[in-house]
């Protein structure tokens, strides 16, 4: 684990920290764009809020999850992760309603109901067993098997743009949930945390791209 001290203060892992900061960042001015310059549409409020609700987690991330590890107890990583967890149901909602321009509103309102029952069942999870890996699941599963399914369906219907730079996004979180998980590292000081958290800044980007693209008048 990579250390720091900057006048008295130990910093924990700075890169992982800095990194995920530069997540909260990418987030936040996607949040603000949003806000500012998009529809007050549900679709365009789910992806905002998860925007936000990224931001806020990563932020807490860099600084709970890893810069303050050395002075607080392994519990207050839950805030990041929870915070994060509603997030992904955010964009999964977001993709849901994106999809609501194809699909029968019973399907719409069944996908509604799985997505509630699902953050449920692993934010019960990750409190009982205080562990990483159903944080990290409820993600996989949100972006890789609801919102890649539901925006391929969307692109392979309409061709939709949005939903191809949509996609995009989701094949670079992808990658950096591989790194994450196989702990692939350039250096010891930019190791698979801070990659990965790199590519997780991309990955928003896109997504923020793709929300741009979003014809308002078609949903």
């Amino acid at each position: 684990m990579t250390t720091i001290d900057v006048f008295g203060v130990i910093i924990r892992e700075p890169m992982a920290s800095f990194s995920d900061l530069i997540v909260s960042a990418v987030c936040f001015y996607a949040f603000y764009q949003i806000h500012k310059n998009r529809p007050a549409h549900r679709v365009f409020l789910y992806f905002k809020l998860y925007f936000l609700l990224m931001s806020i987690a990563t932020f807490f991330g860099g600084i709970l999850g890893h810069a303050l590890m050395h002075y607080i107890s392994f519990a207050w990583k839950l805030p990041g992760w929870v915070i994060s967890m509603f997030s992904i149901m955010l964009v999964e909602r977001a993709s849901i309603e994106h999809t609501s321009m194809v699909l029968k509103p019973s399907i719409i309102k069944a996908f509604k109901i799985v997505n509630t029952l699902e953050l449920t069942l692993f934010i019960g999870l990750t409190f009982y067993f205080l562990d990483f890996f159903f944080v990290e699941f409820h993600s996989g599963y949100g972006l890789m098997f609801v919102v890649l399914s539901l925006q391929t369906f969307l692109y392979y219907r309409t061709k939709n743009q949005a939903s191809k730079t949509l996609l995009k996004g989701v094949a670079i979180a992808a990658v950096a949930a591989l790194i994450f998980m196989n702990e692939l590292s350039i250096h010891e000081w930019f190791d698979h945390l801070a990659l990965s958290h790199t590519l997780m800044a991309v990955s928003a980007y896109y997504f923020y791209l793709g929300v741009l693209k979003i014809e308002y008048s078609k949903i």
